[in-house]
């Protein structure tokens, strides 16, 4: 196993540990407001995740890269999605 592989494996299981720890803290009442500012760090996820992804040969990396830019997306666009929803709760009618 090279070092690079190592590091990344390290920092995908730090980022697991501290996702978790992170929302678990999260009373219910505020993730639905605080789903726009997810929505920005989704954004860098993806820049991370591209950047994995486009490794010049096909590793375990890049396979892991393509799956974070899917799951990052996804979060995205639920992120919208769900914001969009609630802002329409407060428009008049």
């Amino acid at each position: 196993m090279d070092g690079n592989f190592l590091m990344l494996v390290y920092v995908f299981v730090l980022a697991i540990f501290v996702g978790f720890e992170l929302i678990s803290k999260v009373p219910p009442i505020l993730h639905t407001p605080l789903m726009s500012g997810s929505n920005a760090i989704s954004g860098i996820t993806i820049v991370g995740a591209l950047l994995a992804a486009g490794a010049e040969e096909m590793t375990l990396s890049t396979i892991l890269g393509f799956i974070a830019v899917i799951f990052a997306m996804i979060n995205v666009v639920g992120g919208y999605l769900v914001t969009d929803r609630m802002l329409k709760m407060f428009k008049k009618k």
